[in-house]
């Protein structure tokens, strides 16, 4: 996004809508086999699923907004010329 010209700002935010994405994907297709872990084990393995997937959407709530928030937070509102990634 910065070698195709966008300020900083817009990089940011266009790099974590592309993210985006791919993070639903991985995630909820992660998710869908610990459905089917829980719906056809038994006993600890749907523990397993059940851990797993709590894992899962925690994981995923910290990559969609615990993430983008610390980067708002310290990118946001200042006029960076150049980032330091």
């Amino acid at each position: 996004e910065l070698k195709a010209g966008m300020s900083v700002q817009r990089a940011i935010h266009e790099g974590f809508n592309r993210a985006f994405t791919a993070i639903i994907d991985a995630n909820l297709t992660s998710l869908l086999v610990g459905g089917i872990l829980f719906a056809m084990g038994t006993g600890p393995v749907k523990g397993f699923a059940v851990t797993m997937s709590l894992g899962i959407f925690t994981s995923m709530f910290t990559a969609i907004m615990v993430t983008r928030a610390m980067v708002n937070l310290t990118c946001g509102g200042r006029d960076i010329k150049k980032l330091w990634v």
